[in-house]
């Protein structure tokens, strides 16, 4: 995916300046004015500056992860064009800023969109052992059907890179839509291989030396919009079982589906997949956690845990990607979903899913810790919490009622708030009663299934200052929504809808990164 990145797209908007979101009064504005309030994120990872949008697939290099992604230093300025910039951690909690590692508009090819990056253990390229080669999509003249695949080497273990020529190793044959190449290493077979997104079709391509390609396959999907950043991996589930797992970033909407993370578990014989069922799953229920890559998870030493991935998200939108407050208040507009630890579990039916949780090294950086217990709640139930950037867990049991949930970010009169909780059959994150990026307000709540005669679930509830991300029972469904509450409203009501509930074990963390 490429990064269409205008400022002109917000500053038009019927929200007005980002000024008008950030609260003049109040508790959090209290005391002389001499800046605007922060509305930067206090656990997730944010740009420095300017714009962010695709997370492109972390890779372990000497002991940390190296996270690169789309970056635009321009955005300020209304020019468009990403390069990609660079952060490392050996936790995926805390990073450390690398600034710019494959710049743009040094070739005549312009800028650099997504892609992927592999190290080159065994110098099939010839830039030597040990380098680091990045595929990625490049648009000389910005046309659809002018998009190409470009390579980039680094023999600085990953810190900057150097383009290969400025032809393509992949030339566009006359298609539109033909992006985003994600390489895995195929070592039984002794070879690299590539998924790219074709508009309704992954293809499927094999190279020796990372610089020759050629076509083997395609997976065709139609109905959940153009496809895009796909993503290939194999996992082994709980059960031993070891699957294929095929993802790709796609819109759903327009058929009642998500517009976050589609995947299909199968199997992969080294040049084609073949799925377990025709429809796909969805990897986020939510409305914002687009352009999703999934990447190996290592230990100290460097041993891959083949049980479990870890997976990053774009916390936004292309729908209204430059609608954020944190354009004025802090220069910047570009935030990711909390890292993620997926595994594949074994479903009632026989088949196969994929559950999420947020990463295991979130738990070192708790700074509080408010204990609540058992509430009884019949109706709504105001706490004495107050917070902006926190994280929810309880587990909610009933005998008989319609609806029960939270409130998050309420205000002090109780109007605004995010509502997050189970209705009925359906878990549920809605945000219109806050300040939301959707304009349009079609896509204030978001959906998963859920089975009311098991009367009860399990909430853990990430919020910080302009997201939410739910994960409910045990990560089966996930919801990611950007959400701007006024900084004044750090309320948190329990509710719940004709019935009475208990809230167990009912406990909030704050984290201080």
């Amino acid at each position: 995916m490429r990064g269409i990145t205008r400022r002109a797209l917000f500053a038009g908007s019927a929200v007005g300046a980002a000024g008008a979101l950030l609260p003049t009064a109040g508790p959090a504005a209290a005391g002389p004015r001499t800046a605007r309030a922060s509305y930067r994120a206090g656990y997730h990872f944010t740009v420095p500056e300017q714009w962010k949008n695709d997370p492109q697939r972390p890779v372990w290099i000497d002991g940390s992860y190296h996270y690169y992604y789309l970056h635009n230093a321009d955005y300020l300025a209304g020019e468009i064009g990403t390069a990609w910039r660079l952060a490392t951690s050996t936790d995926l909690v805390s990073f450390t800023d690398r600034g710019i590692a494959v710049p743009k508009d040094t070739t005549p090819n312009g800028d650099v969109w997504s892609g992927s990056a592999v190290v080159d253990t065994h110098d099939t390229a010839g830039f030597g052992a040990g380098a680091v080669v990045v595929l990625a999509t490049m648009s000389p003249h910005d046309g659809p059907a002018d998009q190409a695949q470009y390579l980039y080497y680094s023999t600085d273990r990953g810190r900057t890179f150097t383009p290969h020529g400025t032809d393509p190793v992949l030339p566009n044959p006359g298609v539109r839509d033909f992006r985003d190449p994600k390489v895995i290493r195929d070592e039984e077979r002794d070879r690299w291989v590539m998924t790219l997104a074709e508009n309704d079709k992954v293809g499927f391509y094999h190279s020796v030396d990372l610089k020759s390609w050629t076509y083997v396959s395609g997976f065709v999907r139609g109905g959940i919009g153009v496809l895009e950043c796909p993503d290939l991996f194999r996992i082994r589930a709980g059960d031993g079982t070891p699957k294929w797992v095929l993802g790709v970033s796609a819109n759903g909407k327009g058929a009642g589906l998500p517009n976050t993370y589609a995947y299909w578990t199968g199997s992969f014989d080294g040049s084609a997949f073949t799925a377990d069922a025709t429809d796909p799953q969805w990897l986020d229920y939510g409305w914002d956690w687009y352009g999703a890559v999934t990447f190996d998870k290592h230990g100290p030493d460097g041993t891959l845990d083949e049980g479990t991935r870890y997976a990053i998200g774009w916390l936004n939108n292309w729908d209204y990607a430059h609608i954020t407050p944190t354009i004025d208040s802090d220069g910047f507009n570009g935030t990711d979903s909390i890292v993620r630890e997926i595994t594949l579990k074994r479903g009632g039916d026989g088949g196969y899913f994929l559950a999420s949780r947020p990463v295991a090294a979130l738990d070192r950086y708790v700074s509080r810790t408010v204990t609540l217990g058992d509430l009884e709640v019949e109706g709504t139930r105001l706490l004495d919490y107050r917070g902006t950037a926190y994280e929810l867990t309880c587990e909610i049991t009933w005998d008989q009622l319609t609806g029960a949930g939270v409130q998050l970010r309420r205000s002090p009169d109780g109007v605004r708030h995010i509502d997050a909780g189970v209705h009925r059959d359906y878990a549920y994150l809605n945000r219109r009663a806050t300040v939301s990026p959707d304009l349009t307000g079609r896509w204030q709540e978001s959906h998963s299934p859920f089975d009311p005669s098991r009367r009860a679930v399990r909430l853990r509830i990430l919020v910080d200052r302009t997201s939410v991300e739910m994960f409910v029972d045990d990560g089966r469904y996930v919801h990611s929504s950007a959400a701007f509450p006024y900084l004044v409203d750090t309320g948190l009501a329990l509710f719940t809808v004709e019935g009475k509930a208990v809230f167990r074990n009912t406990v909030i963390r704050e984290f201080r990164v």
